[in-house]
């Protein structure tokens, strides 16, 4: 409980601005160190079954008006637009959405890249086009506090009627919260305006709340656009989900082969990464990893680019590098402020050994459920799937992929600067295949509440 009890000490409740009591808690509330928790797929098969649903749903959704309070569970809400359809919301509120959102990630693989081995037509059966309607999250901090909150979600749904539970994922991690690969995750956080929390060192400054809750001015100083009626958009956001299951082995295989030592396998993965499995970052730890440093949050993400502004610490290719730049010279430039996202990952399968190689993948699914908040989702993800993943245009490396989350259709390069001469590793693959996903809409607790009313039907 390391995040929350830091939470807590910077939470300041006399600057709070956000309407915090219709806000999902998960949205602001960061998961426990170790943690657990459940994935459950719903289809509605009928609107009034599903709205009743919902509405059972949302009495045990907390708002974040106490997200620094202790708490075992919590649960989480999101519909998607052929959910959101299938309740049986009028169409003027339906072509109110975000064409991306309307359309689905699917209908999207273009703009995403999702191609070959990522393409929906791959895609596990929860994640084909029209199939995930309603996505309901658990966290908890231990597996009897899961349990109970599982045991009070399927309660409801059993007795619903007009909904399928399609699939449930566990997922968890330890007190080291490390990904598939070994790495501590999740570290970097934007600080939101309005939220009456305190900035970490290396938080940078508040981003405006607009970019995150829908309703709030944004970073232009306006509020983006909002679903309509504003009972059904305000205090919600989007939520981008995608899982990936992870090949470990050929990770490790890939270092093996590039690194004779332990120690130096180590390193051009933290190269590769940007941070010691601990959490370390290389800008302030560059030779050797630190796990006092790594789990320090006053100190793992204070840090930026300036004093690196060739790459020797932190490659420009490097995985963090590329998804939160900070204040690094990129040719092809971009608001980085608007392109932050709250993160809530969540990795499942055995945890990371050295001694897993390639012909170990697929006997045991390891993998992580890659799941971000922003206003923008739809605009953020494919933004950084078209560039900053895919591409390496804005840091002059042409066609260089993100080494961790790149689609690596042919094997590719990870270039690492040195002097005399940089270095230029190659053979990368795909390490983290994409089995499915969908775009999302998280609504606020009275929008729940609102939907489940159905006020509209009739009228």
């Amino acid at each position: 409980m390391a995040l929350l009890s830091s939470l807590r000490k910077r939470f300041r409740r006399d600057r709070v601005k956000l309407q915090l009591d219709d806000i999902q808690g998960l949205i602001l509330r960061s998961r426990p160190e170790p943690y657990v928790g459940i994935h459950a797929m719903l289809h509605v098969d009928d609107a009034s079954g599903g709205r009743d649903l919902l509405g059972r749903l949302a009495e045990h959704v907390p708002s974040a008006e106490d997200w620094t309070n202790e708490m075992e569970s919590w649960v989480g809400v999101a519909i998607s637009h052929e959910g959101l359809k299938a309740l049986g919301l009028p169409e003027e509120s339906l072509s109110s959405f975000p064409l991306p959102f309307r359309q689905g990630m699917a209908a999207r693989a273009e703009m995403l890249r999702d191609f070959g081995e990522n393409a929906p037509e791959t895609w596990e059966e929860p994640f084909k086009p029209g199939t995930l309607h309603i996505a309901l999250t658990i966290f908890a901090a231990d597996e009897a506090a899961r349990d109970k909150a599982v045991g009070k979600a399927m309660a409801e749904l059993e007795r619903s009627s007009g909904v399928t539970l399609v699939a449930t994922h566990e997922f968890g991690a330890d007190e080291d919260a490390e990904n598939p690969f070994g790495f501590r995750d999740a570290i970097a956080q934007p600080n939101i305006a309005g939220s009456g929390v305190d900035p970490l060192p290396g938080d940078g400054p508040a981003i405006a709340a607009g970019e995150f809750i829908l309703g709030e001015n944004s970073e232009t100083g306006q509020p983006l656009g909002v679903p309509q009626p504003p009972e059904l958009g305000r205090n919600g956001t989007y939520v981008v989900l995608r899982k990936y299951n992870s090949r470990v082995g050929a990770f490790n295989d890939f270092l093996r082969e590039h690194a004779e030592s332990e120690e130096a396998q180590h390193l051009l993965a933290a190269k590769m990464v940007g941070r010691w499995r601990s959490g370390a970052p290389l800008i302030l730890s560059p030779d050797h990893d630190d796990e006092d440093l790594g789990a320090d949050p006053e100190r793992n993400n204070d840090f930026t680019f300036r004093d690196d502004p060739k790459g020797l610490l932190c490659p420009y290719s490097s995985h963090i590098r590329r998804l939160n730049p900070r204040d690094s010279s990129m040719t092809i430039l971009t608001d980085v402020n608007i392109k932050r996202i709250i993160r809530r990952p969540s990795t499942f399968g055995p945890k990371w050994t050295s001694d897993v190689t390639a012909a170990d993948d697929g006997k045991d699914a390891r993998g992580l459920f890659f799941i971000f908040i922003s206003a923008r989702a739809y605009d953020t993800i494919e933004f950084l799937q078209q560039e900053w993943i895919n591409r390496g245009n804005f840091i002059d490396l042409g066609g260089e992929l993100d080494p961790i989350v790149g689609l690596h259709e042919e094997p590719g390069t990870f270039t690492i600067p040195d002097e005399p001469a940089r270095r230029r590793v190659n053979g990368v693959t795909t390490f983290n295949r994409l089995r499915g996903g969908e775009y999302m809409f998280m609504p606020s607790i009275s929008a729940l509440k609102w939907i489940a009313k159905g006020e509209w039907v009739g009228s």
